[in-house]
């Protein structure tokens, strides 16, 4: 069968590329097209690949009203490649922005449509819900929790685990040990705090001051930078401090050494506390979006770890100016001896519980596959 796939980010790149693998396996003549990255290439082949996620990734109001050409350029690109491939569904990953105007599209030229990897819809821009259940066939979802949701909206979803598991379990298997890890970049034997800033500049910009600013207070720790190969190590120097140490495109090797982090929000909570890391979130904001969060967001939380789990289980620091010593308090109570440290890893074990155990990407694959024989 043909399957042709759209994923706007990294992260989508990642888990198209576990659901393509898990589809090959189960579907032996499988044919696909893609807009996706480097490890949907390695899996379809780079034949296959129609645009590279670099060119899509257009974020905030702004940059996206700058880039409606381009944008709808790219809109109408992927029309006439899916035109001419004719694929028996369209799988899309996330990138509601441009993806739920292809479901539309699609819907009405009568071509299958498949959801993974849902949008946030429980968080904001709730009116998509409207559009999901009216152009797209199956909704499929990574967090136990969007499954009651989505039913008292009238969507039935299909949940079989978090693909994020299998990752960091397939990681685990080359992970250094504390010694190589210092050894390999000249680190020193102090204990390590991780600082995962984000991946975007802007969200460097905002949270990464504020980090180095914590950092200053712990002389006995050595703060790492995770930084993302995609951003320029000037955004880093530019926001960053002299005392804390960049590692480009080593997270998971940072977090597995790490005593604890320091965590902007999204997917790379739910990955700190899978890996058993006791995380602080800190979200740097402009004064106009504190005063409007209660209105915009509709969820008390804005980490994944507290929002699958229904309580603050790590603490959330979201506001326009952050109070140093209150952050520095929170680091050392999730340090080793803090007092909420214990606490937060038994929290940690009833998420891992919750979130489901490895082979979800092979099992949302199998799913797909059978639903189309």
């Amino acid at each position: 069968m043909k399957y042709f796939i759209i994923a706007g980010e990294p992260s989508g790149d990642l888990h198209g590329s576990k659901l393509m693998r898990g589809i090959a396996s189960e579907d032996g003549d499988a044919q696909f097209r893609f807009c996706g990255g480097d490890r949907m290439a390695e899996v379809g082949g780079k034949d296959g690949l129609v645009m590279h996620y670099k060119q899509m990734s257009f974020f905030g109001f702004v940059n996206v009203l700058l880039n409606l050409k381009t944008i709808f350029g790219q809109i109408a690109l992927c029309k006439s490649v899916i035109e001419q491939f004719a694929p028996d569904v369209i799988i899309l990953i996330d990138y509601p922005s441009f993806n739920m105007r292809i479901a539309k599209w699609a819907h009405r030229k009568g071509i299958k449509v498949y959801y993974y990897i849902a949008p946030k819809v429980w968080a904001w821009k709730e009116w998509r819900v409207k559009s999901l259940k009216k152009y797209v066939d199956r909704i499929y979802t990574i967090f136990p929790f969007e499954t009651d949701y989505f039913r008292s909206k009238g969507i039935e979803p299909h949940f079989c685990g978090n693909p994020l598991v299998d990752d960091i379990a397939e990681r685990r298997l080359t992970l250094p040990s504390r010694e190589q890890f210092i050894a390999q970049n000249g680190l020193d034997s102090r204990p390590i705090v991780a600082l995962l800033a984000g991946s975007r500049v802007s969200e460097i910009r905002a949270n990464l001051p504020d980090m180095a600013a914590i950092a200053e207070l712990f002389p006995d720790y050595q703060f790492i930078v995770t930084a993302v190969p995609w951003i320029e190590r000037e955004v880093y120097d530019k926001y960053g401090s002299e005392k804390i140490k960049y590692l480009c495109n080593q997270t998971q090797q940072t977090l597995s050494v790490a005593e604890a982090a320091i965590v902007t929000s999204g997917t790379a909570t739910l990955e700190t506390a899978l890996m058993g890391i006791p995380e602080m979130v800190l979200y740097h904001v402009p004064k106009l979006y504190e005063a409007l969060r209660p209105y915009v967001l509709k969820i008390p939380y804005i980490s994944l770890v507290n929002i699958n789990l229904g309580k603050e289980a790590v603490r959330e620091i979201v506001c326009a100016k952050i109070d140093l010593a209150d952050a520095a308090t929170e680091l050392r109570s999730i340090l080793k001896g803090g007092s909420k440290r214990e606490a937060m890893l038994a929290d940690f074990a009833r998420l891992q519980s919750l979130i489901g155990s490895q082979g979800a990407s092979q099992r949302f694959a199998t799913e797909i596959v059978n639903t189309l024989k």
